[in-house]
C-alpha cells in the first residue's frame, strides 16, 4: 500500500512540476494544467516542498546555530562558507529557487477552475502560506502579489514583507472558511494528502497554529511599536485557540525501494540498505557548543537521540577547528543520532507538537492568550519532544526548571527559557526555525561564532541574500542589497 501511495505523488510531480517558478507555458507533449486535478497534484506539491525544508533549510539553520560541526578528522574544507560566514548571492540560493518553484504548484491548485476541490485548495492555501512565511523570514521583501503569473508577468514586483505577513493571515482565514463551508459537491480529501490524510479538522488546527507562529514572529517588534501591538491584540482576539495537538508528519510511502522513494533527509545520510553511510552522514558531527549544552547538568536525556554517544557523552568539535596536531578536535566525534536518522521509511516532520506548545507558552506569557498555564505548556513541550525523539525524561524537566535561562520556573526572562527549549526540540529537525527565532529574539544562550569567522558586525547574519538566478531574471525589481545588509538588516519583525 505504501508503494502505491508513493507512486501517485511521483507521477503527479512528473506531470505537474515546472522548471521555472514563473513558467506556465504549455507543452503539446504534456497534459494541460487544467487536466491535472488538485487531488492528483496535491501529494507531489507536498512532497517536493518538504524536501527543501528538511534538507537545505534544515542544514543552514543547524550550522548557523552551532548545532552541527564538520568531521575534520576525515574531511577537509567542508562548511568553509558557513563557518567563514561568507555570504553571497550563491550561498544556499537553491532554497529560494526550490521554495518558489514549489509554492507555484500550490498556486496552480488554488487557481484550479472548479469549486469541487475546495478542501484541496484550502490545504494548498495553508501550505503556500507556510512556505511564504519562510521566504519572508529568510529574505525580507519577496515577489508575492505578482508571483506565479508565468508569461503574464515574468518580472514580478517585490512586495513589502510586512504586507505579505498581513495577507498570510487573510489567506489562512480564507482556507479555514473554505473548509468549514465546503459545498456538498466538494471532493473528499483522502490518502493523496500525505500529511494529514484528509483530516480537515487537523488542517484547521495546523492553520491556527501557523497563524499563531506568524503573529508571534511580530511580538518582539510589538514591544516598541504600538501599531504592531494593536494589530496583534486584535488578531489574537479573533484567533481560534484550537492548535496542533500531535506532531504533523509527512509520509507519502517512503521506502528503500529507490533513492527517490527514501525519506529525503535519510536519503542524504544512508544508502538504500539503511546501513551503509553516505559521506553526508559521515561528515556531519555534533558541535562542541551543543555537546556542552546537552552534557552539562542537568544532563539532557535527548542527547543520545540527537547524537551518538561516545563514552556516554556527546563529543563535539568547535566550528572552524581542525584535527590534531594542528587543531584541537577530539579523535572521535558524535554523529547524528537515532532519533533523527532511523530508516528510509521514517516520517518527516512539518511541525512538532513541542513547537505548538512552546508557541502557546510564549503567547500566554506575553498576555496575547489568556487561557492556559505557560509552565504547564513548557513542561508538556519537553514531554512531547522526548516522545518524538524516543527519550525518557528521567527527572530532566524538574531539574532544568531550576536553571535560569533554560528552565521556565527559574528564569527571570521566561521567553529566553522558551527559546532555549525550542532550540533543543527542533535540533536537527527544523534548523531554519531555530535560526529565525534566534534572529527575532537574540536568545538561545549566546551561541558562539565559528573560529575564523568573518562578520562585519561580529554576529550571525540575519537573512540570506537574493540569489543569482533572481538577479539575472528579475534585476529591475530585486531590492538593492550588499553583503553587509545580510548582517545589518532583517525582516520587518526584527525589533
Amino acid at each position: 500500500m505504501k508503494r502505491i501511495k508513493l507512486i501517485l505523488p511521483l507521477i503527479a510531480l512528473a506531470l505537474f512540476s515546472c522548471d521555472n517558478y514563473l513558467d506556465v507555458n504549455d507543452s503539446p507533449n504534456n497534459p494541460l494544467a487544467s487536466q491535472i486535478t488538485p487531488n492528483l497534484s496535491i501529494s507531489a506539491a507536498q512532497t517536493a516542498s518538504y524536501s527543501t525544508l528538511t534538507r537545505r533549510m534544515n542544514e543552514v539553520g543547524n550550522v548557523f546555530m552551532n548545532n552541527w560541526g564538520a568531521n575534520v578528522n576525515s574531511f577537509t574544507g567542508g562548511y568553509a562558507e558557513e563557518f567563514g560566514i561568507t555570504m553571497s548571492n550563491n550561498f544556499y540560493e537553491d532554497i529560494w529557487n526550490s521554495v518558489y518553484r514549489n509554492t507555484y504548484e500550490y498556486s496552480k491548485i488554488i487557481n484550479y477552475p472548479s469549486a469541487d476541490y475546495d478542501n484541496h485548495k484550502a490545504i494548498a492555501k495553508i501550505l503556500k502560506s507556510f512556505y511564504f512565511q519562510y521566504l519572508v523570514d529568510l529574505y525580507g521583501d519577496v515577489p508575492y502579489s505578482q508571483a506565479h503569473l508565468g508569461a503574464l508577468n515574468t518580472t514580478p514586483a517585490y512586495d513589502d514583507d510586512q504586507a505579505i505577513y498581513r495577507d498570510l493571515i487573510v489567506q489562512l482565514d480564507d482556507a479555514i472558511n473554505m473548509i468549514n463551508n465546503a459545498p456538498s459537491t466538494t471532493v473528499a480529501v483522502g490518502s493523496e494528502d500525505v500529511i494529514l490524510q484528509g483530516d480537515m479538522n487537523g488542517w484547521i488546527r495546523f492553520a491556527n497554529t501557523l497563524k499563531l507562529r506568524i503573529l508571534l514572529r511580530q511580538a518582539t517588534l510589538a514591544e516598541t511599536d504600538a501599531a504592531t501591538d494593536t494589530y496583534l491584540t486584535d488578531q489574537f482576539a479573533l484567533l481560534d485557540n484550537t492548535f496542533v495537538n500531535a506532531d504533523v508528519t509527512i509520509n507519502p510511502g517512503y521506502s528503500n525501494a529507490s533513492d527517490s522513494q527514501q525519506n529525503p533527509f535519510v536519503n542524504l545520510m544512508f544508502e538504500l540498505d539503511d546501513v551503509t553511510q553516505r559521506n553526508t552522514y559521515r561528515f556531519r558531527r555534533a558541535s562542541d557548543y551543543i555537546a556542552t549544552q546537552l552534557n552539562i547538568s542537568p544532563t539532557d536525556p535527548r542527547r543520545g537521540r540527537l547524537f551518538t554517544l561516545i563514552g556516554g557523552q556527546v563529543v563535539g568539535v568547535i566550528q572552524g577547528d581542525a584535527s590534531a596536531p594542528d587543531g584541537g578536535a577530539p579523535a572521535s566525534l558524535s554523529a547524528l543520532g537515532p532519533g533523527l536518522v532511523q530508516n528510509s521509511s521514517q516520517d518527516g516532520y512539518m511541525m512538532l507538537l513541542a513547537e505548538s506548545l512552546l508557541l502557546q507558552a510564549e503567547a500566554v506569557e506575553r498576555g496575547y492568550i489568556t487561557t492556559g498555564d505557560p509552565q504547564a505548556l513548557y513542561d508538556a513541550a519537553i514531554a512531547a519532544s522526548m516522545a518524538t525523539l524516543g527519550a525518557t525524561d528521567s527527572g530532566y524537566t524538574a531539574s532544568v526548571n531550576l536553571i535560569n535561562g533554560k528552565g521556565y520556573a527559574a528564569s527571570t526572562d521566561k521567553i529566553q527559557a522558551i527559546m532555549y527549549q525550542k532550540s533543543i526540540c527542533l535540533n536537527g529537525i527544523n534548523g531554519a526555525e531555530i535560526w529565525i527565532e534566534y534572529t527575532r529574539t537574540g536568545y538561545i544562550n549566546n551561541i558562539p561564532m565559528p573560529m575564523g569567522a568573518s562578520s562585519p558586525t561580529g554576529a550571525k547574519p540575519m537573512r540570506l541574500m537574493y540569489p543569482t538566478s533572481e538577479l539575472a531574471s528579475n534585476s529591475a525589481n530585486v531590492p538593492a542589497q550588499t553583503i553587509n545588509d545580510s548582517f545589518t538588516t532583517a525582516p520587518f519583525w526584527k525589533n
